[in-house]
């Protein structure tokens, strides 16, 4: 008999969870998913089915992205198992250390990769993992204290990562057992009353802020969550108006008549939450950090490699002005329907380039590296051995579900 919860129910839910949980840590987000709606709404209303064109109100209304951050690679591959569980997998990888500024961590994000799968629920999650060898920014005695650290916490609890491995197996999870998954798993991202060494994390923030927050704390928390909006330039604003502060721009392609292509971002500032700071003397008080932000994106039609190094070298200017054009040059995906029409396939990736400025955007100092000191090897390969399982390249998914159709 087929479990009651299936992958792709407990993913929306799991989506939903912390969506609800997010809220309430962070008010100015439940502004950001209203103003997203009403924007889509009235985009809805004055382009009527055009507006659906990559993808359905529903399925735009209810996606989300989000982030976290964590320290070892025995956490990032207890990450992989508990997204598994919910039809999610490892696809792509992402080296924000060549970013500018430079951010110690490579990525990875973890989503859906069918298509029907993606229009149930399309939720994503961008995983970054400190590379605490990398000279650049740890010497060797902050390398040791960090992996002592990190190696003396437990982010996720075994009755979790059983459950996790319970549905993967069984292809879904009763509902008591998903019902408890989605607790543990919630509360796994939830952030943490513990109070931060405060010598420790600024020894951290000293050489980057997004190190701080993965390894300055003894827990992992969503550090943005991020729904899609159909006119994001409408939206930034918008929520402008409502008296809250934006980043400077919005990140990715810029705003142009031609095809929308892969993804534009931008996202309300980090804002100072309340803290708890432990003092060397002992002492524990009140205070504030700012680490996590409201993130926003719109996205595109995917691009192939050779459209993918068009945009890089010389931007969307570059671009023919129609979806055939952009087909007929091999330049964007799209998939044909019986009559031979073009349908876009969504780029549901991220952008270096972006990430690392909504990150650089938000960061309470750019710290510092030595581009002199080594550099440690990481790359797709290497993240594939420490998840245990396949990394899918995007441009394959892309590219088979292209061939499919024709």
């Amino acid at each position: 008999m087929s479990p009651a919860v299936t992958p792709t129910t407990l993913r929306a839910r799991f989506a939903a969870a912390l969506s609800a949980l997010y809220g309430t840590e962070v008010p100015a987000y439940t502004t950001l998913v209203e103003v997203s709606e009403q924007v889509n709404a009235e985009v809805l209303e004055r382009l009527g089915d055009v507006a659906e064109r990559l993808g359905t109100i529903e399925r735009v209304t209810a996606e989300r992205h989000g982030a976290i951050r964590v320290g070892t690679p025995e956490e990032l591959a207890q990450v992989a198992r508990v997204f598994g569980a919910c039809g999610m997998h490892p696809v792509g990888f992402y080296d924000l250390r060549e970013a500018t500024p430079p951010i110690p961590v490579v990525s990875t994000a973890f989503r859906p990769v069918d298509r029907a799968e993606l229009a149930a629920n399309p939720f994503r999650v961008f995983t970054s993992l400190l590379v605490v060898d990398d000279r650049r920014f740890f010497d060797e005695a902050l390398e040791a204290e960090l992996r002592e650290f990190l190696a003396a916490r437990r982010l996720f609890p075994e009755e979790l990562l059983a459950l996790a491995d319970l549905a993967e197996r069984d292809g879904g999870l009763s509902e008591a057992d998903a019902d408890r998954f989605l607790e543990l798993a919630t509360a796994s991202f939830a952030l943490s009353p513990e109070p931060v060494d405060r010598a420790w994390y600024q020894r951290l923030e000293d050489v980057s802020s997004v190190a701080a927050d993965i390894g300055g704390v003894t827990s992992t928390h969503i550090n943005h969550l991020t729904p899609r909006v159909l006119d994001i330039d409408a939206l930034y604003e918008r929520m402008q108006a409502r008296g809250i502060e934006m980043i400077d721009r919005i990140q990715g392609p810029s705003r142009t008549e031609k095809p929308d292509v892969l993804l534009r971002q931008t996202s309300f500032k980090a804002l100072a939450e309340p803290r708890r700071f432990r003092e060397p003397d002992g002492t524990v008080v009140d205070g504030t950090l700012r680490v996590r932000f409201g993130e926003v994106e719109a996205r595109g039609v995917a691009l192939t490699p050779e459209g993918r190094a068009l945009y890089d070298g010389r931007g969307i200017d570059a671009f023919p002005d129609t979806e055939a054009e952009l087909d007929a040059a091999n330049l964007a995906y799209y998939t044909r329907d019986e009559h031979g029409g073009l349908q876009p396939i969504v780029y549901e990736d991220f952008l270096p380039k972006s990430a690392a400025g909504i990150f650089a955007s938000n960061l309470t100092s750019e710290g510092r590296a030595d581009a002199t000191r080594r550099a440690a090897a990481r790359d797709a390969t290497w993240m594939q051995d420490v998840l245990g399982r396949e990394l899918h390249d995007p441009y394959a998914l892309y590219e088979a579900e292209r061939a499919a159709s024709r």
